[in-house]
């Protein structure tokens, strides 16, 4: 099942740009990624809608009424808060969703592109049985898996000096994080759910430039590609803070 819903749409997508795009495995996965982007398109709108409803209630006089009256009562004021986006129709944890649903997609696209870089007799005659009719296997197969100097069946590094540096892993750590950061509100005093999302957001690019640096270069690439893809989308739209990515004073209550 989850290869016939996804892994092999996965793998003969991959295939057929790559097919169009000169034998290019890189750029197939760069356009591939701006496919997916493009099919989640709606999500990323409602992640929009939630994040701009958010800074709006953040700013309004209910809400600041209910800090000040609430203040010191943790559990009271999560209560309230909760009853508010309730009303509002927010969902609190709606930065965090498309994330979340990266993580089958990131699964399946590992999976594809190990399958698609078949180098065995065996693996070849594997991934043979998972190409639709439509591809010409027999002239695409073995793919060409460089791209500029990565193997992007293998992990990524760029040898200087004899030192392996994964500059991918570090894009996708910088990348995630400004993604995250431009796109989530901030996190008022009490507010569980903004406050969960913030944390989570400041682990998930660890996570990220963890499975860049182990995993196979490809998925790396997908990581960056997915992340710029991100960031350009949310800034041509205007709905991004840029000032969000600098360090903000606390003010210390006299």
């Amino acid at each position: 099942m989850w290869d016939a819903l996804i892994i092999n749409p996965m793998v003969n997508t991959l295939l057929w740009i790559y097919d169009i795009l000169w034998n290019n495995f890189g750029l197939a996965i760069i356009v591939f990624t701006l496919l997916v982007r493009l099919i989640t398109l709606p999500l990323t709108f409602s992640q929009m809608k939630s994040t701009q409803k958010m800074q709006e209630l953040q700013k309004s006089k209910k809400w600041q009424e209910i800090q000040k009256k609430y203040k010191g009562e943790r559990d009271k004021l999560a209560q309230e808060q909760m009853k508010i986006y309730k009303e509002m129709g927010i969902n609190p944890f709606g930065s965090c969703l498309p994330t979340l649903i990266q993580f089958p997609i990131i699964i399946g696209l590992y999976q594809a592109v190990i399958r698609a870089l078949a180098v065995t007799p065996t693996q070849m005659l594997d991934l043979s049985s998972h190409i639709y009719p439509f591809i010409n296997a027999a002239g695409l197969i073995p793919l060409n898996n460089r791209f500029l100097w990565m193997d992007l069946a293998q992990p990524e590094r760029l040898y200087v000096f004899g030192v392996g540096i994964p500059v991918l892993a570090i894009f996708v750590v910088i990348t995630t994080y400004v993604q995250s950061k431009l796109m989530t509100p901030p996190a008022q005093p009490g507010d569980q759910g903004a406050q969960m999302a913030q944390a989570m957001n400041l682990y998930m690019p660890f996570l990220m430039g963890w499975l860049a640096y182990s995993f196979s270069s490809g998925l790396a690439l997908y990581f960056v590609a997915s992340n710029l893809f991100s960031i350009i989308q949310y800034a041509a739209m205007g709905n991004v803070n840029w000032r969000s990515l600098l360090p903000t004073r606390k003010t210390v209550a006299k």
